[in-house]
């Protein structure tokens, strides 16, 4: 059974930085795409950051590139996401994503080319 689960958010004053985790078990982690999304009130879920399995490629959205950075993590099946300089636009719940394949590629944004996710983690960033 695979099981993904978030953690780390939090409260941040505006340009401030937090580090969100995920750790997937009951899956081989490097026959996975892993993902990060987002989703605000009112709002569409939205695809900010893939890392392909096997040491592949990272993608980001606009959004967040050259802000935030899609990452494994030290411990066994563990992704990060280190999250620089936040903007109040960036207040929302956070949530963590495997796909059934190993490499983000085309479509790697749509929340329906993934297959498992977590429960979510709320970040909030205070102006």
């Amino acid at each position: 059974q695979v099981k993904v689960v978030e953690s780390g958010g939090g409260l941040v004053q505006a340009g401030g930085s937090l580090n969100l985790s995920c750790t997937a078990s009951g899956l081989t982690f490097d026959d996975y795409a892993m993902g990060w999304f987002r989703q605000s009130p009112g709002k569409n879920r939205e695809g900010i950051a893939c890392l392909s399995g096997r040491g592949g490629g990272t993608y980001y959205s606009a959004s967040v590139k050259g802000r935030f950075t899609i990452s494994r993590g030290n411990g066994k099946n563990t992704l990060t996401l280190q999250m620089n300089i936040l903007e109040s636009e960036d207040t929302a719940t956070y949530y963590c994503a495997a796909r059934m394949i190993n490499y983000c590629s085309d479509g790697w944004s749509r929340s329906s080319a993934y297959s498992y996710w977590g429960q979510g983690t709320q970040v909030t960033v205070s102006s």
